[in-house]
């Protein structure tokens, strides 16, 4: 019985050793002062651009990017990178073309993608039910669609 009271005496003290050390530990760390962040660049004329090809080689983009401005909705530079300005133009074209894209924010979220889809389907390139999802099948009808220009 000794034995088993000493055990259990001995576990306990270790637990709460082991425990009161983490505690001072996490003190400690928690007590040191922070860095400082410092901008990466400090030219206040810097914006973040947002790449999204959904999948696309840079020439099927430059595809996409250059049907977008013959049919008048201005992508911009004809790079094969789908930033803020070809996605505006995207949802400018799926919204006057009755897709209803949304907010024209150059974000592609979910109305972006369920009209990509819906238009995708009606020239023919099966991108599934429009969901909101660039899933697989989206991306491969994106991907098909955009082969050659338009």
């Amino acid at each position: 019985m000794r034995s088993s009271l000493a055990r259990a005496l001995v576990t306990t003290a270790t637990i709460v050793g082991i425990a009161a050390g983490s505690l001072a530990g996490a003190s400690v760390s928690l007590a040191a002062p922070q860095q400082a962040a410092k901008p990466a660049v400090s030219s206040p004329h810097v914006s973040l651009l947002a790449v999204n090809n959904l999948g696309l080689s840079t020439a099927r983009a430059m595809n996409w990017q250059s049907c977008l401005n013959a049919w008048g909705f201005n992508a911009g530079t004809v790079d094969g990178q789908l930033g803020t300005n070809s996605w505006q133009a995207a949802q400018r074209m799926l919204n006057a073309w009755g897709y209803n894209a949304g907010t024209v924010d150059g974000v592609v979220g979910p109305n972006t993608i369920t009209a990509l889809q819906k238009f995708l389907n009606a020239v023919g390139f099966n991108a599934g039910t429009p969901d909101g999802v660039a899933g697989t099948q989206t991306r491969t009808a994106f991907w098909n669609y955009n082969a050659t220009g338009c």
